[in-house]
């Protein structure tokens, strides 16, 4: 789709622009030239007038004379606060154009995530993820630009574009390598702030960036002469330049005020100039309004408080002009060079639009006029206007935002709508906004304490550190009762939780359970209670917990979700302390429903959150029940892919899908979904439980892959070392730190950190040899120079194993005592543990055994096998391993 050709661009308006439309014509021949050609991002910054719309204008005229689509938006000073705005803008041509059910199938998955942000789609009933809801937009335009290519953007007054859209353009601008569209962003230095900033600066980093001048004098003289004749004199000329500074559009400008005085344009009329110049910009452009007329004066402000999609209709309405009035202010404002026709080229209007000012500039000067009571008055009326016309309180929000506080229910009521839409699109900030003005206004008390809720689930996802302080003073209100204040309590424990707040997390939920009556609203909290107790990393649990849970866990049958999620909890106890793995089985099979989640305990549900279902799935990673686990897993991953969750919820699906493969023993799949998972978790921010469980088991992965330089160069990358997190990582981070460090030749150090291993385990009553695995290694380590030690631990592993009571468990046991040994005693060791292994699903595991086993064995057909599954589960350094024993061939029958 190619929009309506505007007029050509005066020349007037490029001026000492050659070397920037060079660039501009060397960018669109680039993306012409192949449809395989990388995308690229040109940014033109300079101070308001010095010409960015014109060379945008340009880029326009000489991309469609080479034959591409271009759309184009624009940013609004008073239109920052409206979330999406400017790639609604940019995108909605292109796809109102299409029936429904085309754009649909055209968008694919991505149309319930991003259809709703663009305006397509009704939005669901969920709040959308800021971030799925990005990559979807990204998505959109990656399949758009297939279909329309070479494909050109265009961004006009960036600095004032919304956050959404700036969120969106940084991701865009990262994946323009593979993506042939051209993307010019014009913008002022400066007008901006926050995390606006952040992603505008992101967009630049790394790109050419062309910082427009100023007009030169002696351009300022041949553009004066251009349009006054030549007869112009060199000092008139002198003196339009000195009183423009250079700038192009108060030099045009300027000029047009010349020609319509029909000043002479002689050294004798220079001292008129600086007068005229006045008229055109701040309070000279207010007195020359005034001069217009009480009647045109209200319709230019009703104008600016529109900001955009103007018609006459609107502004007489939100003016209280009559329809004939309004049609002559309107024409007296055109001919005055304050409002112009709009030109259909310029953005992506999807609504039809009879007016818009001539420049950004006099649009700020006019909204900067109106008195301020004024200003705040038309704003609700306008916020009236939008209601009245059906396009709902989010639509509305950008002015009800700037009505006076006033003790108004209604204004209330109407901003907690506008946030609830907001969130359902992806937009959090912008439901900040609403709520945070709600309790301005102040809502009414009964009211209070569910504003501030709503508040602190706004910023959930985006600022936990806010949500603690918004639900705390909810809490500490009146008026937040029942369930509603039950969900206030666990959403405060998440957001403690994930601000690394573990210990008040649990007294959080504690103290509130203990105010309640036994029933369900209680058995939650408790059930919360326990599960964040079982995650905490502190030095030791509390006295009597694990047998606390076990005796309440015993009374229940799975009959509800309070019910089901103490069983989860109980199960994943069971498994961290290594009690027998069929009764945990048994535990968890009672949690589910004919094998399946049950309703409400849904990955993207949001009453008990993603650790119970990662409880779940660990519990039969562990337990050799790694079928369950896997569907789990997966289950996740599809959930928040399909819900376009591609913040922390995304990380961690990525992380456990990738403990899967790793338990499994696909080890390059595992390395190929956990580096997905730090990629992800990068974004959300170091440090976070979810970062260190992507780092954890992508070294884990490495090191079993035979990958040591690599494992080391990951840990020292992505600071894998103490301190370690406040919430338990699977597998235990110490035991993985202690292996890397042994096998990069740091032995004592890394016999150190498996006993440090050993004791925050012991504290814990975590006694599970699978995943605390400190004491196998340990007895490895200390072999030669403790023995007896090692022996010990050996013994250790072994009774732990038989406890526990898995085939892997057992296999490893096993590999570990034989690696003691020697002799046929250690033959028959590795054979046992060969003979468990081949049992269990973790082929790793297997492999590493029959490979051990061929060696002390001596036997060919062993290593050949251990060779191939070596080589299946991606262990390089095993095939290396097994094949040099193969090829020195020294006693192998």
């Amino acid at each position: 789709m190619t929009e309506v050709r505007p007029p050509a661009v005066p020349s007037t308006a490029l001026w000492e622009r050659d070397e920037e439309v060079a660039a501009i014509a060397q960018a669109v021949d680039t993306l012409c030239a192949d449809r395989s050609s990388p995308g690229s991002l040109l940014v033109l910054r300079g101070e308001a007038g010095l010409g960015k719309t014109a060379l945008l204008a340009e880029t326009r005229r000489i991309a469609e004379q080479r034959g591409c689509t271009v759309w184009s938006a624009r940013g609004g000073e008073t239109l920052r606060s409206v979330p999406f705005h400017v790639v609604r803008q940019l995108l909605q041509p292109a796809l109102v154009s299409m029936l429904p059910e085309e754009a649909r199938e055209y968008l694919g998955d991505w149309y319930d995530v991003a259809g709703p942000a663009l305006g397509i789609a009704d939005p669901g009933e969920r709040h959308a993820d800021p971030q799925g809801v990005c990559e979807g937009l990204v998505a959109a335009v990656r399949r758009l630009a297939r279909r329309d290519w070479p494909l050109v953007l265009l961004i006009d007054d960036a600095h004032w574009a919304d956050q959404e859209t700036l969120h969106w353009l940084a991701s865009f601008a990262e994946r323009l390598a593979d993506l042939s569209v051209l993307v010019v962003v014009a913008r002022r230095p400066g007008e901006i702030s926050g995390v606006r900033a952040r992603h505008l600066d992101a967009v630049a980093a790394d790109r050419p960036v062309t910082t427009l001048s100023a007009l030169t004098p002696e351009a300022a003289a041949g553009l004066t002469r251009a349009t006054l004749g030549e007869n112009a004199d060199a000092a008139f000329c002198r003196e339009v330049w000195a009183v423009t500074g250079g700038n192009p559009y108060e030099t045009v400008e300027l000029l047009a005020k010349v020609q319509d005085s029909e000043l002479e344009p002689v050294e004798a009329h220079a001292c008129e100039l600086r007068d005229l110049n006045r008229s055109a910009r701040g309070g000279g452009l207010v007195a020359r309004l005034e001069q217009l007329g009480i009647d045109a004066t209200r319709f230019a402000w009703a104008a600016a408080i529109l900001g955009n999609d103007i018609t006459v209709d609107l502004v007489a309405r939100l003016a209280t002009l009559d329809v004939d009035d309004a049609a002559r202010c309107a024409e007296l404002l055109r001919s005055a060079r304050i409002l112009t026709a709009p030109d259909p080229s310029t953005t992506g209007r999807t609504v039809p639009a009879d007016l818009e000012f001539v420049h950004p500039l006099i649009a700020t000067a006019v909204y900067n006029s109106i008195p301020d009571a004024l200003r705040r008055a038309m704003h609700g009326i306008a916020a009236r206007i939008v209601t009245d016309s059906g396009r709902g309180p989010a639509a509305a929000a950008r002015h009800l935002l700037e009505v006076h506080p006033d003790d108004d229910e209604e204004l209330v009521w109407q901003l907690r709508e506008a946030a609830r839409e907001h969130l359902a699109v992806g937009a959090p900030d912008a439901a900040r906004r609403c709520l945070e003005r709600a309790l301005e206004e102040p809502p009414r008390p009964e009211i209070h304490a569910h504003v501030l809720y709503e508040l602190g689930c706004a910023t959930f996802l985006t600022a936990p550190a806010r949500t603690i302080g918004h639900l705390r003073a909810a809490l500490g209100m009146p008026g937040l009762d029942g369930d509603r204040r039950v969900d206030a309590v666990v959403r405060l424990s998440q957001a403690l939780l994930h601000n690394d707040q573990m210990e008040e997390a649990v007294r959080t939920v504690e103290a509130e359970a203990a105010r309640l009556e036994p029933g369900p609203a209680q058995m939650r909290l408790r059930t919360v209670q326990f599960m964040w107790e079982g995650i905490h990393a502190g030095e030791a649990a509390s006295p009597g917990r694990s047998e606390r849970l076990a005796e309440l866990a015993a009374t229940c049958t799975g009959r509800n979700n309070s019910e089901r999620a103490l069983l989860i909890v109980r199960g994943f106890d069971a498994m961290m302390r290594g009690e027998n793995a069929e009764e945990i089985v048994e535990i968890c099979e009672r949690a589910v429903v004919n094998g399946r989640l049950a309703p409400g305990l849904g990955w993207t549900d949001s009453e008990w959150g993603v650790e119970l279902l990662l409880m779940l799935a660990d519990a039969y990673a562990y337990t050799d029940r790694l079928d369950r686990a896997e569907s789990l897993y997966n289950e996740g991953l599809r959930a928040y892919e399909t819900a376009g969750w591609s913040g922390g919820h995304l990380a961690l699906a990525h992380a456990y899908v990738g403990l899967g493969h790793r338990r499994r023993g696909r080890l390059e799949a595992a390395e190929a979904s956990l580096r997905e998972s730090l990629r992800l978790a990068e974004r959300v921010g170091r440090g976070l439980p979810l970062y260190w469980t992507a780092t954890c088991n992508l070294v884990d992965t490495l090191l079993a892959r035979g990958h040591v330089d690599e494992a080391w160069a990951v840990a020292e990358r992505h600071d894998f070392a103490p301190p370690y997190p406040s919430t338990i990582v699977l597998p235990d981070p110490r035991s993985v730190r202690g292996r890397l460090l042994l096998a990069v030749g740091r032995t004592q150090e890394g016999v150190n950190e498996l006993e440090a291993a050993q004791k925050a385990a012991a504290a814990r009553g975590h006694h599970n040899p699978v995943h605390v695995f400190w004491a196998a290694d340990l007895a490895r380590a200390l072999a030669t120079e403790d023995p007896a030690r090692a022996a010990r631990l050996a013994v250790d592993v072994r009774r732990q194993a038989e406890r526990f009571g898995t085939d892997t468990a057992m296999g490893e046991a096993l590999r570990v005592a034989a690696a003691l040994e020697t002799g046929q005693r250690a033959v028959r060791l590795a054979a046992q543990a060969v003979g468990y292994l081949e049992s269990s699903p973790c082929q790793y595991e297997h492999a590493a055994a029959r490979v051990e086993y061929g060696i002390l064995a001596r036997s060919v057909p062993d290593l050949e096998r251990g060779l191939a599954l070596a080589r299946s589960c991606g262990a390089d350094g095993l095939v290396e391993r097994a094949r040099a024993e193969l090829e020195t061939g020294v006693g192998l029958r």
